[in-house]
C-alpha cells in the first residue's frame, strides 16, 4: 500500500515523465481532480491502466479523502493527480497526505512540471529566494489586506490569478506595492499560446486592462527592497515632524501621513513611538 502525489503536464504532454506513467500503469486507484482531462492525458502520452479512477476536487475533498484513506489502510496504491502540476499545491490532496502521514502510511511524490518555478524563471526576477501566495482574495477589500501583509515582503512572489480578475489585482498590487514594482505575466505556460509578458506594475496593468485575457495565469511581482520596512517607518516619522513643524497636532499629522502612505495610522503611530524611544 502506497500514496502517491503525482505532478503531471501543465499543458504540453511532451513534459510527461517515465516515473508518472508507470505510476500511472502500476496504481489500483486514481485519485483525479478532472476524470475526464486525466483520461485525456493518458490518451495523450500513450498509457493504459487498469485502475478504478474517482474524482477529487474541493467540493468532495474531505469525503473522498476517508474514502482514500480507508482503501490505502486495506492494501490499495493510489496515485493522486491534479489538472497540472503537483496535487496540494493550490490544488486537492494535502489533507490525505497530511493524514496518511500521521497514519505511519507509505507516502512518495512523483516531481514534475509546476507552474510556480516556472513562472519564477520566466520572470527574469530573482530567484534565489521567493514565495507562492496562491490566489489572492476575491474580494477588494480582503484582497487590498493581502497585499498590505505582503507589502515588505523581501522575496519575489508568485500568485496565481483567475482571468477575470486580473486588472483588478493588477490595480490593488499597483496600490500597495506602487508603480516601479516590477513583475511578470505568465499565460498558458507549455501551451500552444504560451506568452510572458513583463514590465512594472503600470506596463502589466495597463497590458491587462486593454487585452482580452484568457487561459492559465502565473502572476509573479518583484520583492521589497531590503530593509524598507525600516526606510518607510523613518519616511513616515520625518513626515509627521513636518506636519508638526507647520503647526499640526501630533494626531492630525499622523492621519495625514497615514493617508499619504497609505497605510493603518496605528502603523505609523507605532514608527513614531519607536522614533521616540530610539532618540532618548
Amino acid at each position: 500500500m502506497a500514496l502517491i502525489l503525482a505532478a503531471t503536464p501543465l499543458g504540453n504532454p511532451a513534459d510527461a515523465s517515465a516515473r508518472l506513467k508507470s505510476a500511472i500503469a502500476d496504481a489500483t486507484i486514481i485519485a483525479a481532480e478532472d476524470s475526464r482531462r486525466f483520461h485525456r492525458l493518458c490518451s495523450d502520452i500513450e498509457v493504459t491502466f487498469t485502475a478504478r479512477v474517482v474524482s477529487f476536487f474541493e467540493g468532495n475533498e474531505d469525503e473522498r479523502t476517508q474514502e482514500l484513506l480507508a482503501a490505502l489502510e486495506s492494501g490499495s496504491h493510489v496515485l493522486v493527480v491534479s489538472d497540472a502540476g503537483m496535487p496540494t499545491i493550490s490544488d486537492p490532496g494535502f489533507r490525505l497526505m497530511r493524514e496518511a502521514i500521521l497514519r505511519g502510511l507509505e507516502v512518495s511524490v512523483v516531481p514534475g512540471p509546476s507552474a510556480v518555478t516556472m513562472a519564477v524563471a520566466l520572470s527574469g526576477l530573482p530567484t534565489d529566494r521567493f514565495t507562492f501566495e496562491g490566489f489572492p482574495p476575491r474580494t477588494a477589500g480582503a484582497r487590498l489586506a493581502t497585499f498590505e501583509k505582503l507589502r515588505h515582503e523581501e522575496r519575489t512572489m508568485v500568485f496565481f490569478e483567475a482571468p477575470h480578475r486580473l486588472g483588478d489585482s493588477l490595480s490593488d498590487a499597483q496600490s500597495v506595492f506602487g508603480n516601479d514594482r516590477r513583475g511578470a505575466i505568465c499565460r498558458e505556460m507549455t501551451k500552444r499560446y504560451e506568452e510572458t509578458i513583463r514590465g512594472d506594475l503600470v506596463q502589466l496593468s495597463q497590458w491587462a486592462d486593454t487585452n482580452e485575457v484568457l487561459g492559465e495565469i502565473t502572476l509573479v511581482i518583484e520583492g521589497a527592497t531590503f530593509d524598507s520596512a525600516s526606510l518607510t517607518a523613518e519616511e513616515m516619522v520625518a513626515r509627521v515632524r513636518e506636519f508638526e513643524a507647520a503647526g499640526m497636532d501630533r494626531k492630525g499629522a499622523i492621519a495625514c501621513v497615514a493617508t499619504e502612505f497609505a497605510v493603518a495610522k496605528r502603523l505609523v503611530y507605532a514608527a513614531v513611538v519607536d522614533a521616540n524611544k530610539m532618540s532618548k
